[in-house]
């Protein structure tokens, strides 16, 4: 190796260079070091690192990158020197350690995308649900088999859920049936009336009908659960009555049946809502509204048979499939019943994803959707004072909504801020 005999000096920050450590004879600036190597085979010079071991390799050059600073062959030969201990520059921790951070799923990027995903998705599934509800009754008119069918497709779905384990099935006791048994009987009571409905009038005035809703949640816990409702929401729902008082008078597809039964699937949902607050099983909410479709299995199939058995027997099956075909009629039924099952859930998993206000805004908005889209592909005319009614009943609720959400966030902020 070929000796070095012209010394050098090499003006260096100390900050910038702490892993080097120096003799004990130093040259001090205000702001350097000075150091000064000398020929390994004369000591005329004051400074120099420790002479290399005899067996030596051939020095490796110093590399400078962008990286954190490393000394490639001279590591070994650096040692501490002084009573002051400095950190040795490493390398990333990927590099030290082989192991990088697991990178964020497209759901955490991007939560604002998912979220309108599941909007989208609950939008999409109701409103295809409804047209092609509505479609199945223009030439299959018997709601009460048209409501077993909807439940015992969701039913099915739910069994082969629970036998791949997603979800895993909840155990359910005598106490947990019973609590759930009168949530179930008003579910399957809501669900047929509202098919009575949609099969006896437009799509559009039964959905304006169901705006009033709110109302009967109002009254119910102002009278039986004897909450106290403010003013404000009272006000709110005002409105909504006129609106769908106003509606109704000129709608041209109007009947007594529709309406009142419309009105009765109101109060059965209601009373839902009430009997759904007592029976707080503990379970989650996938397996409870899995036990709750096959209570109202059960109820519905009753009714079903006694008031429409003979008429299927006798020409409503023959009648159908001479119409569309089998096949067409089958995969009608069987669609229908998937999209009332989907767009239910896809209903409780985006309210599991945003703050209340944000669900009711949704939900309102999804009721002009479903009336828009039913005026628009089954092409029913509304008269003008129809259609002002239907905006200032859909507007009240919309004010509704907002208000009540806002009571329920200030009550919650309120009991956080009590226990904390």
């Amino acid at each position: 190796m070929a000796l070095v005999t012209n010394p050098f000096q090499c003006s260096i920050q100390t900050s910038r260079f702490s892993s080097l450590y120096l003799s004990s004879k130093r040259l001090v600036t205000t702001n350097h070091v000075v150091l000064k190597t000398r020929s390994l085979a004369s000591k005329s010079k004051c400074l120099a690192f420790s002479p290399l071991p005899d067996n030596r390799e051939p020095q490796k050059p110093v590399e400078f990158s962008g990286k954190a600073l490393r000394f490639s062959g001279w590591s070994e030969l650096l040692r501490r020197r002084g009573s002051v201990e400095f950190p040795v520059v490493a390398a990333t921790a990927a590099e030290a350690d082989g192991y990088a951070k697991p990178s964020k799923s497209f759901a955490e990027r991007f939560p604002v995308l998912v979220t309108g995903f599941f909007f989208f998705m609950w939008y999409f599934l109701n409103v295809i649900f409804n047209i092609l509800n509505k479609k199945v009754y223009n030439y299959f008119p018997y709601p009460y088999f048209v409501s077993v069918v909807h439940l015992l497709v969701g039913v099915v779905y739910c069994l082969v859920s629970w036998s791949v384990g997603l979800p895993k099935r909840a155990p359910i006791d005598k106490e947990q049936l019973v609590l759930l048994t009168p949530v179930a009987f008003c579910h399957a009571l809501g669900h047929v009336m509202s098919n009575v409905s949609f099969a006896a009038v437009a799509v559009s005035f039964t959905h304006t009908i169901k705006a009033l809703e709110p109302f009967f949640n109002a009254a119910a816990s102002q009278f039986i659960l004897g909450h106290q409702i403010p003013l404000s929401l009272w006000l709110s729902l005002a409105p909504v009555v006129f609106g769908v008082s106003m509606a109704s008078l000129t709608e041209l597809s109007f009947n007594w049946t529709g309406f009142i039964s419309a009105m009765i699937s109101n109060i059965a949902f209601t009373y839902r809502s009430i009997y759904s607050k007592k029976a707080m099983t503990g379970m989650d909410s996938t397996n409870v509204y899995a036990y709750i479709s096959i209570i109202a299995l059960l109820v519905c199939i009753p009714p079903a048979i006694l008031i429409e058995g003979p008429k299927l027997m006798q020409y409503g099956f023959r009648d159908a499939i001479a119409k569309v075909g089998l096949y067409k009629f089958l995969s009608d039924l069987f669609w229908i019943g998937m999209f009332y099952h989907l767009y239910n859930q896809v209903a409780t998993n985006t309210l599991e994803r945003v703050a209340p206000l944000t669900h009711a805004v949704g939900n309102v908005l999804k009721r002009v959707f479903v009336i828009g889209f039913s005026i628009v592909v089954f092409g029913n005319r509304i008269s003008t004072q129809t259609g002002i009614g239907t905006a200032i009943a859909i507007a009240g609720v919309a004010m509704y909504s907002l208000i009540k959400a806002n009571i329920e966030e200030e009550k919650r902020k309120a009991a956080a801020t009590s226990t904390s």
